[in-house]
């Protein structure tokens, strides 16, 4: 149930009105318990960008993610994706709270070979499947993490330049901004 009661889910009407706009053209930086930080970009409600700025594939980075982005409930969204490398994704993001919650699924050959995917994906999309097809597959790696919000801003959405580089590109000390 949406939290100001307007919408009871049920049923027969399970889905409450969506309202994405709290974090549609948003980017925001965060870093997880385990001190791996990331930064995403929901370029549409069916798209996100993102960049790995540190942990076990940091340098990585994507665009043109596809995505299944939901209103949980007012200031919470869910975020879920499944990569070309077999990793899945399931992020809670709460910008209000500056708090987010990630689980992220990699299957066995990224744990033991997470090099093999930090570069720019979108230029190696059929090496990523190959090596996701050759395994192997379990057990998968599961890391379950709470995550600090650090940045949060709008940016505006399908804005190509959001994400655009990579990582290790950017100048010193960009990733640790703050607002």
């Amino acid at each position: 149930m949406v939290s100001n009661g307007a919408h009871e889910t049920t049923v027969r009407n399970p889905v409450p009105p969506q309202q994405l706009s709290g974090i549609v053209g948003h980017r925001f930086i965060y870093t997880y318990a385990n001190g791996w930080q990331y930064e995403m970009y929901v370029k549409n409600p069916t798209t996100i960008d993102y960049r790995i700025h540190s942990g076990m594939v940091g340098g990585r980075w994507v665009k043109d993610q596809e995505v299944d982005l939901v209103q949980l409930d007012d200031d919470h969204y869910k975020i879920s994706w499944n990569e070309p490398t077999g990793t899945s994704v399931c992020v809670d993001v709460l910008p209000g709270k500056r708090r987010l919650h990630g689980v992220i699924f990699f299957p066995h050959w990224v744990e033991e070979h997470g090099e093999r995917t930090v570069l720019y994906q979108n230029d190696h999309l059929d090496e990523m499947r190959r090596y996701r097809d050759e395994g192997p597959t379990y057990p998968i790696y599961v890391v379950p993490e709470f995550a600090r919000i650090t940045l949060f801003e709008f940016v505006g959405p399908d804005d190509e330049t959001v994400i655009s580089t990579a990582p290790g590109d950017l100048p010193p000390g960009w990733s640790d901004r703050t607002d």
